[in-house]
């Protein structure tokens, strides 16, 4: 049996399980999205209601064994209330953003055009600026987010220790000493090979959390 036979092979089990997956998810359950495999990397086309869908939709193929790369083309078509204007979205954002204790609404301004969100301001975390994105995404109307919110620590940056830390989290969190954390300036590098898609968000998660960072750069692939 050739190689090429048996990664086509491999591509067909992994299609029908990323489809079973958007079966069984009842965070996706959709009919019009589309799947294709070559090499483990999964194309995802068609249309869902909202923001929050299309992030389920792909959080759901990631789980899947043997998925390496997830490329991303669904498109987002809100069906609601026919009176939800962008000014009414644009009230909810901003609630939504108050209500979340872990974000400094007050140092964020955002402006929504045909359901698509503009965030600017300054955090003094990377999580804080994952997370008020997160709570806009889950908004029903939203068509997309763009994050344009700036990272500004309280402190100046200490490579040494912003390494060490993050080193020394990632054992807590996930015991794996195959990520290289490298750090210039208040950037944090991953690079090296995670066993799953959890571990490889698990990473990326540890490196924003860490004081002192503005910038996070994954190159983590998802293998063995």
């Amino acid at each position: 049996m050739t190689s090429a036979a048996t990664a086509a092979r491999s591509d067909d089990r992994i299609q029908r399980d990323v489809l079973d997956e958007l079966t069984w998810d009842a965070q996706v359950r959709s009919n019009d999205i589309g799947v294709t495999v070559h090499d483990g990397v999964v194309t995802l086309t068609g249309q869902v209601d909202s923001a929050a869908r299309k992030w389920a939709t792909v959080r759901a193929v990631q789980r899947i064994r043997g998925v390496r790369v997830v490329a991303d083309d669904i498109e987002v078509h809100p069906v609601g209330p026919v009176d939800l204007t962008d000014g009414a979205l644009a009230v909810a954002a901003s609630r939504a953003l108050e209500w979340n204790s872990f974000v400094p609404a007050e140092r964020l301004d955002l402006t929504v055009s045909n359901g698509w969100v503009m965030l600017r301001g300054e955090v003094e975390f990377g999580w804080q600026r994952r997370t008020a994105e997160r709570e806009l995404r889950r908004l029903w109307g939203v068509r997309g987010v763009t994050n344009l919110v700036e990272v500004s620590p309280a402190a100046p940056a200490d490579a040494d220790r912003i390494r060490r830390d993050v080193q020394r989290a990632l054992l807590r969190g996930i015991g794996t000493e195959r990520i290289t954390v490298e750090v210039h300036d208040d950037t944090v590098a991953l690079s090296g090979v995670v066993r799953s898609w959890w571990e490889r968000d698990q990473a990326e998660r540890v490196a924003w959390s860490a004081e002192g960072v503005c910038a996070v750069r994954v190159d983590l692939l998802v293998g063995g």
